[in-house]
């Protein structure tokens, strides 16, 4: 699922190709989507490839290939060049992010009848995604979700404090939706709780006896681990963002 930026700018990016057989630059990009900069445009693109919708053509100049569409993509964005005035509404918007990832962090249990229903999820406060920190026990407070974005079983949020994620679309401030589990696919991206003090957003890896956590963000390095010194927390199923 992508956020409402993410969908604005992929169906802006498919129609242009459409209509003038290449992709809008990335300050016609900035402008129709109202940013600040096109560093934000550049991390919206990262996060499109990342989930497989968008794929940059190699030695060429403005060249994107849209590969696929949400299902319910039927939202058009506004050519900024005539209605300038509209503005997306301001809040959290949800974005799914597909890994698999448990631990002693209880969460809210979403049931099948949910899906119609907001969902109180504790949040328990900043988890690194940079250096770990001390792992985190009691909910600061609550956050509501809708429970589609769930499915079933344990939930809870942690705030994003750090930069190694990057690359992966996850930001420093962003709050991160966890789903509770005890094991992880190979290149998941999990909670790991390292010695039972620390506790870490990153992407799990496993290479024979070693575990191995790994940043999206080449400015930091991978972090290498005996078996049994890192434990799973959670996995990453979803995204809440303030534009």
């Amino acid at each position: 699922m992508l956020t409402k930026k993410q969908h604005q700018l992929l169906l802006f990016i498919r129609d242009r190709v459409a209509r003038d057989g290449v992709a809008p630059s990335f300050d016609e990009m900035k402008e129709a989507l109202e940013l600040q900069s096109k560093s934000g445009i550049h991390r919206l693109i990262m996060a499109l490839e990342e989930r497989g919708f968008l794929r940059r053509l190699p030695h060429r100049a403005r060249a994107l290939e849209v590969i696929k569409v949400p299902d319910n993509m039927v939202e058009r964005l506004p050519d900024r060049s005539f209605e300038r005035h509209e503005r997306p509404a301001a809040g959290f918007t949800p974005n799914v992010i597909t890994g698999n990832f448990s631990g002693a962090m209880p969460g809210a249990s979403v049931k099948p009848s949910a899906p119609h229903e907001s969902v109180d999820l504790p949040l328990y406060g900043k988890i690194a995604a940079g250096t770990p920190i001390e792992a985190l026990r009691n909910p600061t407070e609550h956050i509501g979700v809708p429970g589609a974005l769930l499915g079933t079983g344990e939930h809870y949020a942690l705030t994003i404090d750090g930069d190694s994620m990057i690359d992966a679309g996850i930001m420093d401030g962003d709050t991160v939706i966890i789903k509770r589990c005890d094991t992880a696919d190979n290149g998941s991206i999990v909670v790991a709780l390292v010695d039972n003090e620390e506790a870490t957003l990153k992407r799990l890896r496993r290479k024979g006896e070693t575990i191995a956590l790994e940043p999206a963000n080449k400015t930091y390095e991978t972090r290498i681990f005996g078996p049994d010194r890192v434990r799973v927390q959670g996995r990453l199923v979803g995204l809440l963002r303030r534009y």
